[in-house]
């Protein structure tokens, strides 16, 4: 028995009625991508068509390792079969160094360590070796974006600087690239940009999101967030820890000081409700009570931390921030979460939750349902899954199109929302794989003792040594 056929008994034995519903819905968004997107990068459901990024079929690479674990062994060899044949690297286009490496470097890595198959290890080289003159800058602080045909890296059009989170959200799948090749090129050109970070003076663990190519240094004066450009650079603090079997304290040493920071500087409760929220320092000073969707992939990392022995008030944080994040789901007319929340800090306001007109639209985002699924497993509650049910159904009743897949949708707070017309790649890499996890009765499926998942949830092995 291969690992792909472990995988797929697994998901057979302990498939649940909500997992069932998750692959039918995997399935229609499937259906859809391979009727009017095949070999293109996403799905555009409302018009028919297709949205080109890197142009290197990015919904097909981003969800192999979904295909996996949901055991869907005919889409899977379909989407094998694209990868062995049309999966070169070699369009004259610049992509974004953190978004190819996340989504695609992570999705082939993944899927080899699954499947065994080599084809995908292979690839996943290839892929890599087209990134590495990213790194090749006076400072190590890597390019944003590179032309895969030409090598030629730059900074983006609209900025000399990097994004911290970008250049800080490598490293797991740079240094699995290492070991599963033997090449320590990679894990050495990742493994240095985190030694520059650590070095940099920060307030209270806490960075801000810009970083300048040429000096190394942050940019003065920009904002500190949790949210957008900052998120995943805590994220990778604590999982680089895990993914090298807890060998290297400076990752947690460096997490555990900016959580300390959070309580610090950016953790408030809202009016009247008091809900625990994290907002955002302005020009590195000026508090706003504004929180992005995107920073609820943190109650999940602070229960994973504490699963590894991190301090337990990290857990009671995590629930606190947990039933935030699922508040701004619940108190929605959709039951579907804003892109961006504002709290409410005034005495005697009437509702906690302000949401702008322009931040009211929805992107099928995964970091709420991956959040749940930390918290359930590693503590049992199951109001937990319950939530999780709860934002599945909704996302069948206001974002499925008919026969096409599913959309983004403009405005949570109408009953009769707009489609965006865009299904993201991560809606069928994430947040459809969390879900399904979630709703799994098997808690050894996936261990977290085992596997760890990068952002863009590509489960990766952790190293013991």
């Amino acid at each position: 028995m291969n690992n792909f056929d472990l995988i797929l008994y697994l998901t057979e034995r302990t498939e649940t009625e909500e997992q069932k519903a998750v692959v039918v819905a995997f399935r229609d968004a499937w259906t859809a991508y391979k009727t009017h997107a095949w070999g293109k990068d996403e799905l555009r459901p409302i018009s028919k068509s297709h949205s080109t990024w890197f142009d290197i079929g990015l919904t097909i690479v981003d969800s192999l390792d979904t295909l996996v674990i949901l055991g869907l062994k005919k889409e899977f060899e379909e989407a094998r079969e694209w990868v062995e044949k049309e999966l070169l690297f070699d369009k004259s286009r610049s992509v974004n160094l953190f978004e190819i490496t996340i989504r695609a470097l992570g999705g082939l890595l993944s899927t080899y360590h699954l499947t065994g198959d080599t084809l995908f290890r292979d690839k996943a080289k290839l892929l890599g070796d087209k990134l590495m003159p990213c790194f090749n800058t006076p400072s190590k602080v890597p390019y944003s974006d590179v032309n895969l045909k030409t090598g030629k890296a730059h900074s983006p059009s609209w900025s000399p600087d990097s994004s911290t989170s970008e250049i800080s959200t490598l490293q797991l799948e740079f240094r699995d690239l290492s070991r599963v090749t033997g090449d320590e090129k990679y894990e050495d050109v990742a493994s240095k940009v985190s030694e520059h970070l650590h070095n940099l003076p920060k307030t209270n663990g806490l960075v801000p999101i810009f970083i300048n190519v040429q000096s190394g240094n942050f940019r003065p004066s920009s904002t500190i967030t949790f949210g957008a450009r900052g998120d995943s650079y805590y994220e990778y603090l604590l999982k680089q820890w895990i993914q090298t079997g807890k060998k290297n304290s400076v990752y947690k040493d460096d997490y555990i000081e900016s959580i300390e920071g959070v309580k610090d500087k950016l953790l408030r409760k809202s009016e009247p409700s008091k809900l625990t929220f994290i907002g955002e320092l302005l020009s590195g000073r000026t508090f706003s009570p504004k929180m992005d969707h995107l920073a609820c992939f943190l109650p999940g990392t602070l229960a994973l931390g504490t699963y590894f022995g991190l301090k337990e008030d990290h857990l009671e944080l995590a629930k606190e921030l947990m039933h935030t994040c699922f508040q701004m789901y619940a108190r929605m007319p959709t039951k579907l979460s804003p892109e961006i929340t504002y709290f409410n800090l005034a005495p005697g306001a009437p509702e906690d939750l302000i949401v702008k007109p322009l931040d009211a639209h929805n992107l099928l985002r995964p970091e709420t349902v991956e959040s749940l699924l930390y918290l359930y497993r590693i503590t049992g509650d199951k109001k937990y899954r319950q939530w999780g049910w709860i934002i599945f159904q909704a996302f069948e009743k206001y974002t499925k199109v008919p026969s096409m897949g599913y959309s983004s949708i403009n405005n949570v707070k109408s009953l009769k929302p707009n489609f965006k017309d865009k299904m993201e790649s991560f809606f069928l890499a994430e947040t459809l794989k969390y879900l399904y996890l979630l709703f799994s009765d098997d808690p050894l499926f996936l261990s977290f003792d085992k596997y760890v998942f990068n952002t863009e949830a590509h489960p990766l092995p952790i190293y013991n040594s």
